[in-house]
């Protein structure tokens, strides 16, 4: 098999090929590191290759819907077990950090029968929507490498897109699946809360904010993931009621007629583009010419609070993995990146009574979205305010850089907070992904669909975003604007 051919079948079709015999997982394999080793240099999405480790599991007899079909996983928080683990963190990476066991999902991923053989770029702990870690360098977008693939999975992404792999892990706690995915013209689904596994050593993260799955280029290879990953874990905190049927089935389904409000205003009060409008009235026209009502609405919230209470609980977050870190590696200061440091130092200058004041707002939202949700099935907003960054742009500026370190320096953490330079700061990342958080925030799923290109050729996704257990529903949209205006066969190189 060749790479044209290879990269012409989703993961469920070069399944279907081992099956028959048409093909072995080894030479599948081959033909994925070949391509990975064709345009990594350029990319720089695969930073841990495991190809030994890879080789060696290709040769065995495997099992499962997915058997023999090659992947690649984020190097966050889905751990292969003797495999280095990372996170983005330069401490972890002089230190050599190794994973002890399999994830809890890594492990599904092997049951069903996938070969990872490698592990993918991430920005320091996911803290942003880019992907350009001090540790590795800049991941780039198949697309337009001067730009962003996004973040935090965006590693993942980028080599989704180029054709390495038809499926990679992904996870999102502000939109790190979501974004990636409209960056790179992939589907992107963010399971609801409890939806996927963490462990085994923990079982949820960010009190539910953060999920894991996968980046597709095919909605059913989403959904079939998702069969393969969902389900209660030992020790689960929160255990969600299993779906109706099988997410495969539901993406093999049609939806019946929808009502769905849209909007493309800002909720923080921040530019959109017209290319981000534009992709969400293109989106708007064909949800119409399939018989769903679409008119104009949002939930009715203040937005710009629910991005600091999202970012404050991400302040305390970071602030206990960096110390976590520092114990486990013995470094310093020197082993983070100063925006870390500062995120960190924030988070110890958050007051507990403060911190729980966040989450209690987070209820509110979610009471928002129920009244929203009583007369919508969905909401449809862009994935992204903007277009994909170009490398560099959305880089903390020297000025930030100067004023950070001397507030590190003389420890002035409450004092910078107080002034309001924060919550600009916030705003001013903010601007790229004013849509996204919504949905951590009050943990229901939500999903990009690649349905739009700018005029310059870069991916730009739409955002659909539902209610607790809505992934199938989800699914079955999803797959009807698959059917109704395909991306499979747009590829970038």
């Amino acid at each position: 098999m060749n790479f044209e051919e290879y990269r012409a079948f989703d993961a469920m079709g070069l399944a279907e090929l081992i099956q028959k015999g048409e093909v072995t997982p080894a030479e599948l394999l081959e033909v994925a590191i070949a391509r990975a080793e064709a345009v990594n240099p350029q990319l720089n999405g695969l930073i841990i290759p495991l190809y030994d480790m890879a080789r060696e599991r290709a040769g065995t007899t495997l099992s499962g819907p997915l058997a023999g079909v090659p992947m690649l996983v984020k190097d966050l928080f889905q751990e292969i077990g003797g495999a280095p683990c990372y996170q983005g963190n330069k401490a972890r990476k002089a230190r050599d950090i190794k994973a002890d066991v399999d994830s809890t999902l890594v492990a599904r991923w092997k049951q069903a029968g996938l070969v990872p053989f490698g592990r993918t770029n991430t920005p320091e702990f996911g803290a942003k929507g880019i992907t350009e870690p001090d540790s590795f360098g800049p991941a780039r977008n198949p697309w337009n490498p001067d730009h962003t693939p996004g973040g935090s999975s965006g590693g993942s992404a980028a080599m989704v897109a180029a054709g390495v792999v038809p499926v990679a892990g992904a996870n999102d706690g502000g939109g790190s699946i979501r974004i990636p995915a409209a960056c790179c013209g992939l589907f992107g689904l963010k399971p609801g809360r409890g939806r996927t596994p963490w462990g085994p050593h923990f079982t949820e993260a960010m009190h539910g904010i953060a999920v894991n799955h996968v980046l597709t280029r095919s909605v059913r290879d989403s959904a079939l993931l998702l069969d393969i990953a969902q389900g209660d874990e030992r020790g689960s905190l929160f255990r969600i009621a299993p779906p109706e049927q099988a997410y495969a089935l539901s993406a093999a389904s049609r939806p019946g007629k929808l009502r769905i409000g849209f909007s493309t205003r800002s909720p923080l009060g921040t530019e959109v583009s017209p290319e981000a409008v534009r992709a969400v009235e293109n989106t708007v026209a064909l949800l119409r010419d399939l018989g769903h009502e679409v008119e104009e609405a949002e939930p009715q919230m203040d937005a710009r609070q629910m991005c600091m209470d999202w970012l404050n609980v991400w302040f305390g977050q970071c602030a206990a993995e960096v110390d976590e870190v520092k114990e486990l590696t013995g470094c310093g200061d020197e082993g983070f990146e100063l925006d870390t440091l500062a995120i960190a130092a924030f988070g110890r200058a958050t007051p507990a009574h403060e911190y729980v004041k966040c989450q209690t707002r987070w209820q509110g939202y979610m009471i928002a979205l129920d009244a929203f949700l009583a007369r919508y099935d969905f909401w449809l907003t862009p994935t992204l305010a903007l277009p994909p960054a170009e490398i560099g742009a959305m880089a903390t500026p020297p000025w930030q850089q100067a004023a950070l370190k001397m507030v590190l320096k003389v420890g002035a953490e409450k004092l910078l907070m107080k002034s309001g330079m924060i919550e600009q700061m916030a705003l001013e990342n903010f601007k790229y992904m004013p849509f996204t958080q919504f949905a951590n925030v009050t943990g229901v799923p939500a999903m990009s669909v690649p349905l739009h290109w700018t005029e310059a050729g870069l991916p730009l996704g739409s955002q659909f975003v539902g209610g607790h257990g809505d992934e199938g529903k989800l699914l079955a949209l999803a797959a009807q604007l698959e059917e109704a205006a395909p991306w499979f066969n747009k590829v970038p190189m």
